[in-house]
């Protein structure tokens, strides 16, 4: 069974549908939007353990320019 998360995301100013658009191309990124509010990107990602989605948040996602903060809330099945 795989992991899944949505990673919300705060970028700089101007910058939020050119970071959509990089992360989309990301394996493991299954979608990615530009959005109002208090983030400006959402993320819906999945891989196959916590330990491979938190390296692709921290080596793949935060390593694109004009990201100021992730936040990563995994999907949980209750």
């Amino acid at each position: 069974m795989s992991v899944n998360a949505y990673i919300l995301i705060q970028t700089e100013v101007g910058k939020a549908a050119q970071v959509a658009s990089a992360i989309a191309a990301l394996p493991g990124v299954t979608n990615a939007e530009d959005v109002t509010g208090p983030y400006d990107v959402i993320v819906r990602a999945e891989a196959e353990t916590v330990d491979e989605l938190g390296k692709l948040v921290v080596a793949n996602v935060q390593a694109i320019p004009g990201i100021t903060r992730t936040l990563t809330c995994p999907v949980v099945h209750l």
